[in-house]
């Protein structure tokens, strides 16, 4: 077991020699004290200043006694922090109601034997060994005498803290300094810590107490409670205190006297009764002194409570009512703090009741008794009352202080940053200011949630506003002032060696004064004056600008003056204060103590100015604060009187919370390290939250949306005067109407216009000015840590702007309209760049970031390849609209009923789909908002979940081609020998003919959305890239024909027909599809025509009905032509293409046949792809008319318009073509029925057939051409021509089609010489051999009506 360190008693000695016996105890107090504190002595450090000689004097004897002031009041800093680390260690436990937590047994400083320590602490000071503890917990008892060593070991550091104090408070008393005030009345468990200490003790060593017990004894009980002890203490010393207060008298009143520090300027760098006079020589020293104001009121607070005798001076009551009245509680250390007006009442009035009741009983002797009296039943009534007044006006006297301070400060700031040059000589001023400011802000937040003493008016916490804008304006004052002290150092230095140098020579001249050689100053105190002087003469001379690198140090100079002071307001010197300013006022100027004073002051600009500085401008303190400091900041930053600006000195307070941490105390630093860290975090994150309330409130419906829907006053007249007078009659009436409107008018501009534009002013100000001031502020260094505000902002509203990304995408019932999608998008990044202007990052660059990063979240290697990796990953946002587009478009899984209209180029729905029908999604116009939003990447993302579709809807027909091959090739030989009953046999053997219809359908509608996508991206690069789209288009016409294509040219090909530069791209893309997936690998796609045709016989048909209007079916089997012409196209390009490949590698392989192979060309993969088409075309005109009978004569009907479709679309077919195989007289009975049974106008049907067209005459090389001529020709209004991507182009063709429309009554089809022609094959259209039923030629019977 650790034996307890001795302790010494130097009760009996008296103070001064008692004083030489502790110089070889000062290692005592070295664990207190900072390692370069304790490694110098106070004897060693003045054996250098040259007075050995004196050692045995007096002066000598003041000047250890001064330095030991300041040494024990670092010690007591070191035991404040010990106990205040006791104190939280064992969660505050209230000791007078011993109501006890259970973190106080958990700490392990005590047993956790609650029964036993609870009994010792309240028997004491009952010695434990006669408490019969066996009783109180027999258990308890066994367990602490088995571990006693153990319980002994945990509280021998805490023992040894009460030593320590009982030593700090003999030598405190010995100085006559009330340092131990601030010590013993911090609460810790003084008697439990004792009581169990000495039992363990004696359990340990049999029964013996250790050696410090009862002194240990007499100190506790003597401070209790610790007033108690105080005021005994201080007694003797009660007289000298009482005078302290008494000269502080006057600047507590000015300090208190709002009014007064306003009218006379105290705080003012102007003259208060001569504005044009810039510096302030009113009151210099009166402002020199409001500096320790604070310091003063905590005097007055203390020292009547400790001295209570000293309020029956005449003068005290003031002086202790102004402070008392706006004070409930003071500090001590940190945050633990005492309630004054209970311990007044407590411990002060009956001190003052039994002086009222003595110079009663002696009023009728003596005059002196009665006045005693009188002034003892005035402090009585004030103790009383006081209390109650504090309750009600402590809040609005610091409220007007508050804004006095706020007021005189701003004023100071902007004076000062113009007139630099006059910051040196008023840096006294400025020093009082930032003390009182200092002082208002650490009083508010120690009086949150204080409640008053038992206050009749009264009874919770007094009313402390949390959103009161005031502190905002000091924080920001005081760091301002304190940037331009820290930005001006050398000037003020400058300025103080300037004043120190001409001092010196003025002290001079007050020693040799008349007055002063009368005095006849002894020796010693003569020798000081004459070093005060040397060391003021000596002072190094600025020279030039480089007055920074000028080192000194007045320390010895400062000693010097202190000794003096010390020997002159001693009462056993012969000379005093009074003697020296006799002397030396009468020359007219300052005195000489005064001057002295002045030098003081001065000395410590120069050498100590940042220790000055962060005494009066640090808030450090307010770490103990933090949670209310983040409430108030989060109240005030964004209110109503709030400033953005004032953010900055809310931030750097954590800068100095680090200083709060005492190396005592293990892990202290790394503990406030880290709360300082979390609550700039905090007010970060509400910095940024208000950043993002203020760009969301310019963004939402009622900051910028609504200047959206104003109309401006122009507008607005217009519609007024629109209105007209019908009739004389109803002058009057109309009159009334007008006045009406023109008053409502007035209220709509005053409501709706003025009123948002000054409520976005305000906040554009408010978001523009906290920019700035962000983007300006200088990083924030707490430890490691550092802070870069422009940083957070940045990453704040790219994040906003995200999320805003996000939740614009999405409504209540689904997707948003792209268009809108875009609007409220633009608007948001318009705001970012107001705010942009403000700051030196460029946030446009992010905007990008952020929508790339929302487009594809992959490698950003990955974009940079044309092939794009298979596990290629999507952003959030394009995934939400890409899955909603194939979901609700594509698929239809809502059941809205979604179809293709080519009329109108979209698509149409029978229900809202997200909000809105499904031509608000799939528009031109919308879908190149949503290219704008997303750019080429997104139109990538939506293009490969497309190809991803399509890709299972190949498979499936990959499957049903190798299923159901037998199927097909008997179906191929009964068309080809035209035996009917085993071509039907066949068909019926198809297995799931109707899944494979409605998969055929899908992709279908799939590729006619991408085809709309596609002008969507071609449009949106006609307007922003005019250049590159034309660079596109002409290229691709000037492309190779030669197949296989190399890999560089199919690349451009396929940018091409991306951004629809180049025609007829659903073959190309179904193509390009087939081959990176590998489709049409077996043989069995050569039966694809076959399959294609079996789709005649489904029962789809059944319920498929036809639009005349519209030129679409109800079930959407018009998508299903735009897939067979793709896929049909696609698989021969892929089956020439490989086989041109498979020659290739054959004739590598014999290099030495001299074999010119003829190179395939797209013209020739074109005519194959035609030939297949025309078979196609026929098989399914076979089964379509063979299959007629009276019961389904309602099906052929749209199975024939279906195929005339085809034709139209397919740029590979005549329109002659379906004519060899059905005559051109049932097309145009039929589509003459649908318009008779529509409510449009008759129609009026062409006579003439195509085949008679002059055209037909004309020979083709290629479907090239035919794109060629019908380039130049009018096209079709009935369907979208897939050749006419650009939208110039179709401008002009919807020019055109409107003509054509006002004179062609015939339905969709066109059958004019501007019409399509069909391909040259060497034989004319009425060579292809009869058709295959003649008989429908002649039919009259059924539905079909041939005139």
């Amino acid at each position: 077991m650790a034996k307890p360190r001795p302790f010494s008693s130097t009760q009996g000695s008296s103070p001064i020699s008692g004083k030489s016996k502790d110089w070889d105890n000062v290692s005592r107090w070295s664990e207190y004290l900072n390692p370069e504190e304790s490694s110098s002595s106070p004897s060693t450090s003045w054996k250098h200043s040259g007075f050995e000689a004196q050692s045995k004097s007096a002066n000598f004897q003041k000047t250890l006694q001064l330095e030991w002031v300041v040494r024990l009041s670092k010690v007591a800093d070191g035991l404040l922090c010990k106990m205040y680390s006791l104190s939280h260690i064992l969660g505050k436990p209230d000791l007078v109601s011993h109501t006890i937590s259970d973190t106080f047994w958990k700490s392990g400083v005590f047993p956790n034997l609650p029964r036993i320590c609870i009994h010792l602490s309240k028997k004491f000071p009952e010695h434990p060994n006669k408490l019969q503890l066996e009783r109180v917990d027999k258990v308890g008892f066994d367990h602490l005498n088995d571990n006693a060593e153990v319980y002994i070991q945990n509280l021998e550091p805490w023992i040894m803290l009460l030593l320590d104090l009982m030593a700090f408070r003999e030598q405190a008393l010995r100085l006559i300094l009330d340092l131990s005030s601030t010590v013993i009345t911090l609460l810790m468990p003084r008697k439990m810590i004792l009581q169990v200490y000495d039992l363990l003790y004696s359990i340990t060593t049999g029964g013996r107490d250790c050696e410090f017990y009862h002194r240990l004894v007499q100190f506790i009980d003597s401070y209790d409670p610790p007033v108690k002890g105080l005021q005994e203490d201080l007694n003797f010393v009660s007289p000298r205190i009482g005078e302290v207060l008494e000269a502080v008298g006057p600047i507590v009143f000015l300090s208190t006297d709002t009014k007064k520090l306003r009218n006379e300027g105290f705080l003012s760098p102007f003259h208060p009764r001569y504005p044009d006079i810039l510096t302030n020589s009113a009151h210099p020293m009166r402002a020199q002194d409001l500096a320790n104001a604070t310091t003063y009121r905590e005097w007055v607070l203390l020292g009547y409570l400790v001295c209570p005798d000293e309020l029956l001076r005449v003068t005290s009551i003031d002086i202790a009512m102004v402070v008392l009245k706006e004070n409930l509680i003071t500090t001590l250390f940190r945050d633990e703090y005492v309630r004054l007006h209970e311990d007044y009442l407590l411990h002060v009035l009956p001190k003052i009741l039994e002086s009222k009741k003595m110079a009663k009983s002696g009023r009728a002797k003596q005059k002196e008794a009665d006045l005693e009296y009188n002034v003892a039943k005035q402090v009585e009534k004030m103790i009383s009352e006081v209390h109650e007044q504090a309750s009600i006006s402590c809040y609005d006297i610091h409220r007007e202080r508050r804004i006095l301070l706020k007021q005189e400060i701003g004023r100071m700031v902007l004076f000062f940053a113009d007139q630099p040059s006059l910051l040196a000589p008023n840096i006294q001023m400025v020093f009082s200011a930032l003390a009182l400011a200092q002082c208002e802000v650490i009083w508010y937040f120690q009086h949150v949630g204080i409640t008053s003493y038992k206050s009749k008016v009264s009874r919770g916490p007094i009313d402390i506003d949390a959103a009161d804008p005031t502190l905002g304006f000091l924080l920001d004052g005081m760091d301002k002032l304190c940037s331009l002290v820290r930005k001006y150092v050398a000037a003020i230095k400058g300025y103080a060696l300037s004043y120190l140098s001409s001092s010196a020579g003025r002290i001079r001249f007050l020693l040799a004064t008349p007055g002063m050689v009368a005095l006849d100053l002894d020796s010693s105190l003569k020798g000081l004056f004459q070093q005060v002087v040397h060391c003021l003469e000596n002072i190094p001379k600025p020279q030039g600008e480089n007055i920074s690198a000028v080192t000194c140090n007045l320390s010895e100079f400062r000693n010097h003056w202190l000794s003096i002071l010390m020997i002159v307001t001693s009462s056993r010197s012969l000379i005093n204060i009074r003697h020296l300013e006799k002397a030396t006022v009468s020359t007219g100027k300052e005195g000489l103590l005064s001057e002295g004073n002045a030098a003081y002051n001065w000395s410590r600009c120069v050498d100590e100015l940042l220790c000055q500085l962060s005494k009066h401008g640090s808030l450090r303190n307010l770490y103990f604060y933090r949670h209310h400091l983040t409430a108030v900041f989060r109240n005030t930053m964004f209110g109503p009187e709030g400033r953005p600006q004032h953010c900055c000195a809310w931030l750097g307070i954590a800068s100095s919370f680090p200083e709060c941490a005492s190396a005592l105390v293990t892990d202290e630093s790394n503990k406030i390290g880290r709360d300082a860290i979390l609550y700039v975090e905090s007010l970060i994150e509400s910095i940024m939250g208000g950043l993002e309330g203020l760009i969301n409130i310019l963004d939402s419906e009622s900051g910028f949306g609504a200047l959206e829907m104003q109309l401006i006053p122009e507008q607005a007249a217009l519609r007024m005067n629109s209105i007209k007078i019908q009739n004389v009659s109803h002058k009057v009436v109309s009159y009334h109407i007008m006045l009406v409107l023109r008053t409502s008018y007035t209220t709509v501009v005053v409501n709706c216009l003025f009123y948002p534009f000054n409520r976005l002013e305000a906040a554009m100000q408010r978001l523009t000015s906290l920019c700035s001031v962000l983007n300006d502020m200088e990083p924030i260094c707490v430890i490691n840590h550092v802070f870069v505000l422009r940083e957070y902002m940045r990453d704040c509203i790219l994040g906003n702007f995200r999320r805003r990304l996000l939740a614009v995408i999405r409504t209540d019932s689904g997707l948003q309209r792209p268009s809108i999608m875009e609007s409220l998008i633009r608007r948001h990044i318009s705001i970012i760049h107001l705010a942009e202007q403000h700051i030196s990052m460029d946030l446009t660059e992010g905007i990008r970031e952020v929508l790339l990063t929302e487009t594809f979240t992959g490698p950003i290697s990955n974009l940079h390849v044309f092939e794009k990796p298979a596990n290629l990953q999507s952003g959030t946002a394009v995934e939400i609209v890409s899955n909603w587009y194939i979901d609700n478009i594509i698929k239809d899984l809502s059941g809205a009923g979604v179809m293709f209209v080519p009329n109108h180029n979209c698509f149409k729905s029978t229900k809202n789909v997200g909000g809105y029908f499904a031509d608000s999604y799939t528009d031109v116009k919308e879908l190149k908002s949503l290219i704008c939003i997303f750019g080429g990447y997104g139109f990538d993302i939506l293009d490969r979940m497309m190809k991803e579709h399509i890709s299972a809807l190949l498979n499936c027909i990959d499957t049903a081609l190798r299923a159901n091959r037998e199927s097909l090739e008997a179906i191929a030989r009964s068309l080809n020998s035209g035996n009917q009953i085993e071509r039907d046999a066949n068909l019926r053997q198809i297995l799931d003919i109707e899944t494979l219809v409605n998969f055929s359908v899908q992709a279908g509608h799939t590729m006619a959305f991408r085809r709309i996508l596609v002008e969507a991206v071609g449009a949106v690069l006609e307007e922003r890239a005019p250049l590159i789209l034309s660079l596109l288009c002409g290229i691709s016409k000037h492309l190779p024909e030669e197949i296989p294509e190399k890999s560089g040219i199919s690349r451009l090909r396929k940018v091409s027909h991306s951004v629809g530069g180049i025609a007829g791209h659903d073959m190309e893309w179904i193509h390009s599809v087939m081959e990176e997936t590998g489709a049409a690998h077996d043989s069995s796609w050569s039966l694809l025509p076959y399959l294609c045709a079996a789709f005649m016989v489904s029962t789809t048909w059944s319920t498929t009905n036809y639009d005349v209007n519209t030129g679409v079916f109800n079930n959407n089997m018009h998508c299903l032509s735009r897939f067979i012409n793709a896929v049909i196209g696609g698989n021969e390009f892929i089956r020439l293409e490989r086989a041109e490949q498979q020659k290739r590698s054959l004739s590598n392989g014999h290099a030495h046949e001299a074999v010119e192979l003829e190179m395939l060309s797209r013209t020739s993969v074109e005519a194959s792809i035609k030939s297949v088409m025309q078979h196609f075309v026929k098989c399914s005109a076979t089964i379509i008319l063979e299959s007629w009978s009276d019961t389904s004569r309602s099906h052929v009907v749209p199975k024939l318009i279906f195929l005339d479709q085809l034709c139209n679309l397919s740029p590979y077919l005549p329109r002659s073509t379906l004519e060899l195989h059905v005559p051109y007289a049932i097309l145009r009975s039929i589509y003459s029925q649908y318009h008779r049974s529509s409510q449009s106008m008759p129609a009026e049907i062409p006579l003439q057939s195509p085949r008679q067209s002059p055209l037909i005459s004309l020979s083709h090389a290629s479907p090239a051409s035919t794109r060629q001529i019908r380039g130049d020709s009018t096209p079709n209004s009935g369907t979208y021509d897939p050749i006419h991507h650009s939208s110039s182009i179709q401008r002009q063709e919807d020019a055109i089609d409107k003509q054509q429309r006002s004179t062609r009554r015939s339905g969709p089809l066109d059958y004019t010489s501007s019409r399509k022609v069909k391909f040259a094959d060497g034989s004319s259209s009425a060579g292809q051999g009869p058709s295959p039923l003649p008989r429908f030629a002649v039919s009259r019977s059924g539905p079909l009506l041939y005139k």
